[in-house]
């Protein structure tokens, strides 16, 4: 069965069932390679070049507003009313995946991984409570980035390879920096997929029917 069916084709309970798995699968055990990928896959000058920074700017929401308007804008004379819909998917999706990682950095707290040097450290909940600066779990990057792909790939089902791919190499280029452990990645790609979806079930941009699986 397909997973975005298994996990968003039910009801209230089944889905709730199935992201809690997903959190500690996604969340969980990847902090098993967090030392091995801060040893080994760091890049101290992957943004000096043109394809790093190309990569980064794929987990910046207005990047993903200024693709909605191109949309819109296309695809406007066919359809208004659609055009109109599937532009503000694309940059609902966005914006929620950025909001929700900030939510949850103001919860987990964790500090990036050059702050102890590769181990981790948590902020206390009297330092700067209200404030994400330094906070790194998970990605907001990484997370903006896959709910933009998951978006772009429910909209062009045949290009969903090129939107993971760009979003898996935003999620790459946070690594290689050393601003994310390899858990902050995952569990950003992972919420930002679901993300995605989540406003997909919401806003149902397409009216004549689901599209294919993203």
């Amino acid at each position: 069965m397909n997973i975005a069916k298994r996990i968003f084709g039910g009801g209230l309970a089944q889905r709730t069932f199935w992201l809690t798995i997903g959190v500690l699968l996604f969340g969980a055990l990847p902090m098993l390679a967090d030392r091995y990928f801060y040893d080994n896959w760091h890049n101290p000058n992957v943004y000096n070049l043109d394809w790093g920074r190309l990569m980064r700017v794929m987990g910046w929401a207005p990047t993903w507003m200024i693709a909605a308007l191109a949309m819109w804008l296309h695809e406007r004379p066919d359809n208004a009313l659609q055009a109109k819909r599937r532009a503000w998917y694309l940059v609902i999706a966005s914006l929620a995946g950025g909001l929700v990682a900030e939510i949850l950095k103001l919860l987990l707290r964790r500090e990036r991984p050059n702050v102890l040097a590769g181990d981790y450290s948590f902020r206390l909940w009297s330092e700067n409570p209200l404030s994400t600066s330094g906070l790194a779990w998970p990605s907001s990057h990484t997370m903006v980035a896959f709910a933009a792909a998951t978006a772009l790939a429910r909209l062009f089902p045949r290009a969903k390879w090129v939107w993971y791919a760009l979003a898996a190499g935003c999620a790459w280029t946070r690594l290689a920096s050393r601003a994310h452990f390899f858990s902050d990645v995952v569990l950003g790609a992972f919420l930002g997929w679901c993300v995605g979806w989540g406003v997909w079930l919401a806003l149902r941009p397409e009216r004549n029917g689901e599209g294919v699986e993203a």
